[in-house]
């Protein structure tokens, strides 16, 4: 063994990822099995190689004994003498052993104890690599169909975009550069098996990490997606620095970070939301670009009723009712969408007549969204609708009990001020509406 030798073993180590000790060990391996078969056992024999020079030993440990029963263990004190003055019975005496002596056949079994040694850790190496990438986006050539999979070359090994993570209309030409999603990456005995997808709702969150700077540093953080892969996608974002709009940064300037992720998925349309902690709002959201006049979330059941104008019903509903069902997907909500003619109808608005003609979004219950009080369960914030019956909180301190009377309804206004209050039917001579009683 020589300088070649470790030459050869730094190329291997630094082109497959293959430690040079590894190899070494590998080396050391191959000659202790070149020794079992050439001498029928190798419990005494050891091998030492020099990681620097590349130079070796290898030699059996010999115990000198004064009737040598096994000549692979034992030495006699005659031979054991001609070694070495020093050498008594009971000793070990290192005896050199001279690999070229070696037969064919044990020189092959050593080869090809290296060459397996060496095939495992490529293995392993390139499992270690791919496992880091699991749950990530590569990009693969496309090298040619196998029935209706994809045969993708993603560099040192290839992969088989099946007909299920296939988006349906998809076509791709061999030598086209794609994006895949890592869904998992699998140990066999022939290497590492890696299954990628293009229709997984991940993709698009990996897609505009790589575009968007503040997504990928956790400014804007990307709450949650739902995907109808080929077709729409929603995904509900938020940010982690009030200076940043996240609906912006997404989209970036003339809307090219959004259509640079819209390109690699091939015209797929992407909506991009405002996340809020508050159910009914996220809901109105997530139903754009629907405008909503009224949501009513249960938290507890998980469902909500929304209702819309009545021009736009078949625009919340969507085509096919995907607008609505990807609404449901990204909220975790089951919506139940009415316009406002089937809400009349079916008593839905009834408690919430007052003032509707007049166009004041008006809700009863907590978690009805629109102009409510950010500090009342049902509070107002706005125009007081005429001949609107009350029992709640009108913006802080402001409480009604019954129908506010016509000869202040015309003093009551938006100029109504937050210490004024009213208990009774009567209105006070003041131009400042209700004194507190």
């Amino acid at each position: 063994m020589n300088k070649e030798l470790i030459e050869a073993l730094n190329v291997l180590e630094k082109e497959n990822n293959i430690s040079k000790d590894i190899l070494l060990e590998a080396i050391e391996n191959s000659l202790l099995t070149a020794c079992k078969n050439h001498f029928g056992k190798a419990d005494n024999v050891k091998v030492n190689i020099n990681r620097e020079t590349g130079d070796f030993a290898v030699y059996a440990e010999k115990e000198v004994a004064e009737d040598v029963e096994d000549p692979m263990l034992q030495i006699s004190l005659a031979e054991a003498k001609m070694k070495s003055a020093r050498y008594d019975l009971g000793d070990i005496v290192h005896v050199p052993i001279n690999s070229k002596e070696f037969g064919r056949i044990a020189t092959q079994n050593a080869k090809n104890v290296i060459l397996q040694k060496i095939r495992e850790e490529e293995r392993k190496a390139l499992f270690n690599d791919w496992y880091c990438k699991e749950k990530d986006v590569v990009t693969g050539i496309v090298q040619r169909y196998v029935n209706r999979n994809v045969c993708i070359d993603l560099g040192k090994i290839d992969a088989i975009l099946s007909e299920s993570e296939q988006v349906r209309g998809e076509v791709f030409r061999p030598t086209e550069r794609i994006k895949l999603f890592v869904i998992e990456v699998k140990d066999t005995n022939k290497g590492p098996r890696i299954t990628v997808s293009r229709p997984h709702p991940d993709l698009v969150k990996r897609l505009f990490e790589s575009e968007v700077a503040e997504v990928r540093d956790g400014t804007v953080e990307i709450k949650a997606i739902a995907r109808e892969a080929g077709s729409r996608t929603k995904i509900a974002v938020c940010s982690n620095d009030p200076n940043v709009d996240p609906v912006g940064a997404c989209v970036g300037l003339n809307g090219a970070r959004v259509n640079a992720v819209v390109s690699e998925l091939r015209g797929e349309k992407i909506d991009i939301i405002n996340w809020d902690d508050n159910p009914a709002f996220l809901i109105e959201n997530a139903l754009s670009p629907a405008k909503v006049i009224l949501v009513a979330a249960d938290e507890e059941e998980r469902e909500a009723q929304v209702i819309v104008p009545d021009y736009q019903l078949s625009l919340a509903i969507g085509k096919e009712g995907q607008n609505a069902r990807l609404a449901a997907r990204l909220t975790g909500y089951k919506i139940d969408i009415k316009s406002e003619t089937q809400a009349r109808e079916s008593g839905l608005m009834d408690d919430l007549e007052m003032g509707y003609e007049d166009g004041f979004e008006g809700y009863t219950d907590k978690d009805l969204i629109g102009n409510q009080d950010e500090e009342s369960d049902e509070g107002y914030e706005g125009e007081l609708p005429e001949n609107a019956e009350y029992d709640g909180e009108l913006l802080e301190d402001a409480e009604y009990d019954g129908e506010l009377p016509a000869d202040a309804q015309e003093e009551y206004g938006r100029e109504y001020s937050e210490d004024a209050g009213c208990a009774g039917d009567e209105a006070p001579d003041s131009e400042e509406g209700y004194r507190i009683q």
